[in-house]
């Protein structure tokens, strides 16, 4: 299980808790210190719609102002590659799968 995130985010901290609760082992991909390339992302768009993977509520996408931007999906894909903090997070591989965000009762769930 790979999680992908940044440390400081209240959704991975979340994320992080539930598994050491569960005394599950991940490893951890930190966006502020690696980036995710393209093949990556469209990999996690074959799971996940693209509106779910654009994190359009956080400060980067409003420091960018990509809202005020009649941006394509494909434009949009390059905004995720360009600038990894453009993510939802967490993103959690696990089993072939791709999960993005925290929510505890679909965690238990799956996990």
């Amino acid at each position: 299980m790979t999680i992908y995130g940044i440390k400081t985010c209240g959704s991975v901290k979340k994320a992080f808790s539930f598994f050491k609760e569960k005394g599950t082992e991940y490893e951890f991909f930190d966006f502020k210190k690696d980036s995710v390339d393209e093949e990556k992302i469209r990999e996690w768009l074959k799971q996940v719609d693209l509106k779910i993977l654009l994190n359009n509520k956080g400060t980067k996408y409003r420091t960018l102002g990509l809202s005020k931007m009649d941006l394509s999906d494909e434009e949009k894909i390059q905004w995720l590659v360009k600038e990894n903090m453009l993510i939802k997070r967490p993103v959690i591989e696990f089993d072939g799968k791709v999960i993005i965000g925290f929510n505890e009762e679909e965690y238990k769930d799956i996990f």
